[in-house]
């Protein structure tokens, strides 16, 4: 056996491996259950995804759930063209199917704040860097004028 196969070998064993954590496992395989139940709906299901979503955000802990039902608001209120689905297990808005903003809760993975993201089709460019994720502790009425900014712009 080469020096590389006994070395992952023994390392596997230890249970040292680098891969995937338990949450991340489970987060993709919630990713594939969403796919597999959107295949089966069809494209025309718009209030079921919603439903999943806010279904979702009843499951949440207290403070991430108060988090997620205020973005949801501010989404539904300020970028109606956005399309509520989960995404990985998380809330997300997207725009022609594809993933603009989402929300992760601090419990997903265990993590001491929970964050708003913006993927790739969010407009969100500025000058050649800019941020694509902010953590939230909390939501005060100034965070939530600059989320409501945020997401209209990442819309748009």
């Amino acid at each position: 056996m080469s020096e590389t196969k006994k070395a992952t070998k023994s390392t596997a064993a230890a249970g040292k491996f680098d891969g995937f954590t338990d949450d991340e496992r489970a987060a993709m395989k919630e990713h594939a259950q969403e796919l597999k139940k959107a295949a089966r709906r069809g494209s025309g299901a718009k209030a079921d995804t919603e439903r999943d979503v806010l279904e979702k955000i009843a499951e949440m802990a207290e403070a991430d759930r108060a988090i997620a039902e205020r973005i949801h608001a501010i989404v539904k209120a300020d970028a109606p063209s956005l399309t509520a689905k989960l995404w990985y297990g998380q809330p997300a808005y997207a725009k022609d199917g594809k993933i603009v903003c989402f929300f992760q809760p601090a419990q997903k993975f265990k993590t001491r704040y929970a964050t708003l993201g913006f993927n790739d089709p969010a407009n969100l460019d500025d000058g050649t860097m800019w941020p694509t994720a902010f953590a939230l502790t909390e939501l005060t009425a100034e965070g939530e004028a600059r989320i409501s900014a945020l997401v209209k712009r990442a819309a748009s």
